[in-house]
């Protein structure tokens, strides 16, 4: 086996790259090692992350009692809340691509032979498994764990309710009192959004697709098994290291299925389906919404998890966590059983050796009394979205809506005619222009759907959108309609007054327009100029591929 990092330390060519490392509090013992690079995301921008280098502490003391030598690094990591109904949600998405180019980066550059990577925030954890995959070096993913739901009057709160009491505010149906004591006590500490959002979504998927350590999603952040899992997931590294095995081994078409699986069983969040096509880009398997589909519907909705539902992650862990779910699919033979993970054993075998508390629970449903018989992250095809778009049904009652469009080329505009309660029962709220390339970004609408909620619009009228949802959003919203907008998709055709039916029993969206009279707006259209000519967002909206492939970039589109 090529140990990379000899590279960079062995021969007298390479003494002064021993005095760097010597400068940093190396020695010859040290330097004699394999290097185990260390990656987090941690930062002060938002409570996911701000835990995290403390975190990473533990992973090296692991990689150095499993007999390999730490180097810690750090990147990038947006908050998706705080970035969340403004600007600055542009740079989301287009994080994740960052992230993994980052780690990628600093690996080659410095030729590490195996990495531990320590994420919180939404994109962090897909930007992390995606840099994984692509270098294809022995690698553990460890989530940095969620936060503490917030208590008001005996109520978990998360920060999704914080943005639902906005909407009910601005309908004169909450005190500004209220609303100040629920912002006050939502989110009482470190780590990521409570639900069953993107960040736990991601986290439940690294334990599925067989990425991370059995048991290591659910514990909270400031939980103290989350130091151990870390601690673990540093020596299943250097172990990992010393078997060979790479993500490429993990990273098996069967084992997305698992992670697809997974994803339906607890009512995940809709960014799944994206991430998961970006990660499978990476190891070149040709993972399609056909796949997402076939898998849905022979997997029954189990977990009861919000914002559909009414219980958060920390409420899964105290039952079993993620192993209590996939023992459940396991035993009804629903999962690959045989897909190698990052213990080194099958996924079954960790299933099997892993010890689940038998206390009576209402949060898990058996398979012969699911939450819903098939799994809740559709997939939507039709003549407004002819290459597809998706849509989370966990809680949502309504399986068919036809309405009438109200029409938005940005989201301000629409969140503003939200707030001045411009929206009526009935209408469908389309919201263009902000796919990947046109946004740039494909912003999440977070603030707008849970506004829509907050005024007691979340069962009166659907949202669609060439953008994305938070996976704290509920409701009848669409989201990832491809081809979007800028490129001239259907969705830049739509008029207000046009009739759009949404059917999530037979996976129809469908715009009510003649075939002759949308080539005759197709002429009139025109592609509008660029939102950002330089930088970060210009390179991706220049580089960026449909939602319906992962919104991922290509090197020569």
């Amino acid at each position: 086996m090529e140990i990379s990092s000899r590279n960079v330390v062995e021969g007298t060519a390479r003494s002064p790259h021993r005095a760097m490392y010597k400068a940093m509090g190396l020695n010859d013992n040290d330097l004699s090692k394999q290097f185990i690079g260390v990656c987090h995301t941690g930062n002060e921008a938002t409570p996911c992350n701000i835990h995290l280098p403390q975190l990473a502490l533990e992973a090296k003391r692991g990689v150095s009692d499993g007999g390999a030598t730490a180097r810690e690094f750090s990147t990038i990591a947006v908050s998706d809340g705080i970035a969340m109904g403004h600007e600055g949600m542009k740079s989301s998405l287009v994080s994740r691509e960052i992230i993994a180019d980052s780690i990628e980066v600093m690996v080659r550059a410095h030729q590490y032979d195996a990495l531990v990577g320590i994420a919180g925030c939404d994109k962090s954890l897909p930007g992390t498994m995606m840099a994984m995959a692509r270098l294809n070096i022995p690698s553990v993913f460890v989530y940095g764990g969620t936060i503490k739901p917030g208590m008001l009057d005996g109520k978990e709160l998360t920060v999704v309710d914080v943005y639902e009491a906005v909407g009910a505010y601005d309908a004169g149906k909450l005190s500004l009192e209220d609303l100040k004591n629920i912002e006050n006590v939502a989110c009482p500490n470190a780590g990521s959004c409570g639900g069953m959002f993107t960040a736990n979504t991601m986290a439940s998927i690294s334990e599925a697709i067989g990425l991370a350590l059995p048991g290591s999603a659910s514990p909270p952040a400031e939980d103290d098994r989350r130091n151990k899992m870390v601690y673990d997931s540093g020596v299943a590294c250097a172990k990992l290291l010393e078997m060979n095995i790479r993500p490429r081994e993990v990273l098996t078409f069967e084992a997305f299925e698992n992670a697809i699986m997974m994803l339906n069983s607890v009512g995940g969040s809709t960014n799944g389906i994206l991430h998961l096509l970006a990660l499978a880009n990476e190891v070149n398997i040709d993972l399609t919404y056909d796949d997402f589909e076939r898998i849905r519907k022979k997997t029954p909705h189990l977990a009861d998890m919000k914002p559909g539902g009414n219980y958060v992650m920390e409420s899964l862990d105290r039952i079993g966590g993620i192993p209590f779910v996939l023992k459940k699919l396991l035993d009804k033979g629903l999962l690959n059983e045989n897909c190698i993970t990052a213990t080194g054993k099958t996924i079954k075998e960790n299933i099997n050796e892993f010890k689940l508390p038998e206390a009576e629970q209402h949060i898990v449903r058996s398979i012969e009394n699911p939450l819903h018989e098939v799994g809740t992250a559709v997939i939507l095809k039709g003549t407004l979205a002819p290459e597809g778009a998706v849509i989370k049904t966990a809680g949502v009652e309504m399986t068919k809506f036809t309405g009438t469009a109200k029409v938005f080329d940005r989201e301000e505009l629409a969140f503003d005619s939200v707030s001045k309660g411009e929206i009526d029962e009935g209408d469908v709220v389309v919201i263009r222009y902000e796919g990947p390339k046109g946004g740039p970004g494909m912003r999440e609408m977070l603030a707008t759907t849970a506004a829509l909620v907050g005024q007691g619009l979340g069962k009166k009228v659907a949202m669609v959108t060439d953008g994305r949802f938070s996976g704290g959003t509920r409701g009848f919203m669409v989201g990832h309609v491809a081809p979007e907008a800028y490129v001239g998709g259907p969705i830049a055709l739509v008029k207000n007054g046009d009739k759009i039916t949404i059917d999530t029993e037979t996976n129809i969206i469908d715009l009510h327009v003649s075939n002759e009279e949308l080539e005759n707006r197709k002429r009139d259209w025109k592609k509008p100029e660029a939102n950002y000519t330089t930088g970060a967002l210009a390179k991706f909206a220049t580089l960026v591929g449909s939602a319906a492939k992962g919104a991922v970039t290509y090197p020569n589109p």
